[in-house]
């Protein structure tokens, strides 16, 4: 409701919360002028959630706001149309993400740039921040959404779909869209880095690409390019 660009709709899916969520969700709806639509089911996790809610939506464009997450500036929708505006042809944009710690939410504790991402990066394990990512809603009835039987890395398989498969057409903007609370599915610590690894190797085997975990391995020695005194500045790899 902060973003300068208004012409939006917001779709909120919601697993069948038993606290207070509803009732803080049904305050903001009635904000939202009609813009606002609310989604509460039980449902088979993160990505069977998305689903959904991508089911769902109207809109020509669709992002994806998760849980605790929140825009980091309040101009960053219009800055996603305005690039779609000026190329009809652009299926999908991606730009940059932070990570905080809750009960900081002013201080990045890790900045992860889409900068030097490149298609074949993907082959190393690399992609966009996916919390960054909008695509055509076509794009998506075209080509499918997310596979649900991976745990922690739908986004890794889905994006490897769009844009390494179908090659789809994209841009970069660099632009600082999200800020996210350290703590989630994907930043779990070794364990989900093993799970991650592993959905990787499946995602690239269920498409029919070969690939090795030496190759993936390769994205955790990559060189963290730039330092701002306690905060690590990553590119291109979770």
């Amino acid at each position: 409701m902060r973003q300068t660009h208004q012409d939006w709709e917001l779709i909120i899916k919601d697993g069948g919360s038993k606290d207070a969520t509803l009732d803080v969700c049904r305050e903001l709806e009635t904000r939202a002028a009609g813009r606002m639509k609310i989604l509460s089911n039980p449902d088979k996790g993160i990505y069977d959630a998305m689903n959904h809610g991508i089911e769902v939506a109207t809109g020509d464009v669709i992002g994806l706001l998760n849980s605790d997450d929140f825009y980091t500036s309040g101009d960053v929708l219009a800055a996603i149309s305005e690039v779609f505006e000026k190329d009809d042809k652009l299926d999908a944009v991606y730009g940059d993400i932070h990570y905080v710690h809750d009960g900081a939410l002013d201080k990045c504790v890790r900045y992860y740039s889409s900068a030097d991402f490149k298609r074949e990066s993907m082959m190393h394990g690399w992609m966009p921040a996916h919390p960054s990512f909008y695509c055509r809603r076509e794009v998506y009835q075209k080509y499918g959404m997310f596979d649900t039987s991976f745990k922690v890395a739908a986004d890794f398989e889905q994006l490897l779909r769009l844009i390494y498969i179908h090659n789809i057409k994209t841009q970069y903007i660099p632009k600082d869209f999200v800020t996210m609370r350290i703590g989630g599915a994907s930043t779990g610590g070794i364990k989900s880095r093993v799970t991650i690894m592993r959905e990787h190797l499946r995602g690239f085997k269920k498409n029919g690409i070969k690939n090795n975990f030496f190759r993936l391995s390769s994205r955790y020695f990559g060189k963290i390019q730039e330092y701002d005194g306690p905060t690590r500045i990553f590119r291109g790899w979770v």
